[in-house]
């Protein structure tokens, strides 16, 4: 099951929601991990013990690691145990298959693949258990007292399937004291409607290009399709997850809890640099604090900072799949942050904004074209139909472009702040006829949402796989 759906909208939401503002206060948590249960179960029931045995698991080591805060060698024990436990759940469900076609590629052998289906969310899940057992042992947060709170923490719905990441120090209070009111049922219900139509009526429109190419002989594209239909990427990506994102801020605050942003409009970058502390914050804040900082960050020298780059870059293109294009994507991103930080960005500095501008947005494509495709061999086709100018008659480039290019504009509009600024005016009239207008607005986004989903069966969600 996901957001984007009639089910979710109109059946397991309304049924949740309705039991969920009817039960008592110190019932809302049962509601919220009955309601997570069936929702993970719906996309892959086997794995529910799993995710139960973890929660205890986590649960269980943060209580002896406080217990024995003192004894610094315990606690390294009972951090250890959960560590490794989690990242041994990652790596054989999402690794195992990957490790085995490589030694057979290496070695020859014909080990045969697992096949095993990936659990939903455990990328975003792993990464969530790992933040509070570390957490827990630094001694930054105190470990949870009850099990059905934590229980709560690590299944909640609104995050599992594609974050953000939530960390246990943002909602400790809230699982035991949520804050429901009906500003926050609006504020949220809104918030969530604008991800809805992100993710249907934007997302998916222009991602029907993507998926047209994506299927297509990439050695022949134009220099226009190819530019026009990573575009299209680009933004199908963007407003896919962002999309995503913004329904779980809103579901967490409707349901009285505060979930931290994830996007701040990346595309209006003017580093790469800027564009990572803009885009998937959670997850760069992520390995900035359990990864970076901790192999030194920049305390150590520059040959050690370098170091410390590559190996969490070369980690965030694993994390996002078990495929070399992820890794190179990951190795891409870090390399040119490096080259940023030696030189590039004073030089940037010195440059015109849309010179900046242009030359994030160039990188941004092509590192899409390095994440789009598993097969290198296309990634190299790709990239080389972007750049071989030969500005010849392509009909069905033209074709496509036509087609495509509404969307295409209506997503690069949405994709800056012109629309905040626009409704920051509107909401500082305190007109009724605003107010109303704005409610209708909200209206026909819903509707309009869910007539594209009732009549269309095109709704991917690209990273439902991480």
């Amino acid at each position: 099951m996901v957001f984007s759906s009639v089910v979710f909208l109109y059946i397991f939401l309304p049924i949740m929601l309705l039991v969920y503002f009817l039960v008592p206060k110190k019932l809302k948590n049962a509601v919220m991990i009955l309601a997570s249960l069936i929702f993970f179960a719906w996309g892959e029931i086997r794995y529910i013990f799993i995710m139960l045995l973890l929660a205890v698991m986590d649960f269980w080591c943060g209580k002896k690691i406080t217990q024995h805060y003192e004894d610094k060698n315990k606690r390294r024990i009972y951090l250890a145990i959960d560590v490794g436990v989690n990242l041994l759940i990652l790596f054989f469900f999402k690794y195992a298959d990957f490790i085995i076609s490589n030694i057979n590629i290496v070695t020859g052998l014909k080990i045969p693949l697992l096949n095993i289906p990936l659990p939903i969310g455990v990328s975003f899940n792993t990464f969530q258990s790992l933040s509070y057992i570390i957490d827990v042992y630094r001694g930054t947060v105190k470990c949870e007292k009850s099990f059905y709170n934590y229980l709560t923490y690590t299944t909640l719905f609104p995050q599992i399937i594609a974050g953000p990441i939530v960390r246990y120090e943002t909602v400790d209070e809230e699982l035991e004291d949520k804050n429901i009111s009906l500003d926050n049922f609006s504020n949220g219900m809104k918030r969530f409607i604008i991800g809805l139509g992100k993710k249907v009526l934007i997302a998916n429109n222009v991602g029907a290009l993507w998926n047209v190419i994506e299927t297509g002989q990439y050695g022949n594209l134009s220099v226009l399709l190819a530019w026009t239909s990573i575009i299209a990427f680009a933004l199908q990506i963007y407003f896919d997850f962002s999309g995503y994102s913004d329904m779980a801020i809103g579901l967490a605050e409707i349901f009285g809890m505060k979930f931290d942003e994830n996007f701040n409009y990346p595309y209006i970058s003017k580093s790469i640099t800027e564009f990572w502390r803009r885009w998937h914050i959670t997850l760069s804040s992520w390995f900035k604090d359990y990864i970076y900082i901790p192999l030194g960050g920049n305390r150590k020298g520059f040959a050690k900072q370098i170091r410390n780059i590559l190996i969490v870059w070369f980690l965030t293109g694993a994390w996002h799949g078990a495929s070399w294009n992820f890794i190179l994507w990951g190795v891409y991103f870090g390399i040119v942050l490096i080259i940023e930080k030696l030189f590039l960005l004073k030089l940037l500095e010195q440059l015109p904004s849309v010179i900046r501008h242009l030359y994030s947005i160039i990188l941004i494509l092509i590192s899409w074209v390095i994440f789009a495709f598993e097969d290198l061999r296309k990634v190299y086709e790709f990239l080389k139909s972007m750049f071989v100018f030969d500005f010849m008659y392509d009909q069905e480039a033209l074709y496509y472009f036509k087609n495509y290019i509404v969307i295409i504009i209506m997503g690069i509009l949405c994709s800056i702040p012109i629309w905040k600024k626009l409704k920051e005016k509107i909401d500082k009239k305190e007109s009724m006829i605003f107010e109303i207008g704005t409610s209708l607005g909200y209206l026909a986004i819903f509707l309009l949402s869910t007539a594209s989903l009732v009549t269309d069966s095109f709704n991917p969600f690209l990273y439902f796989r991480f």
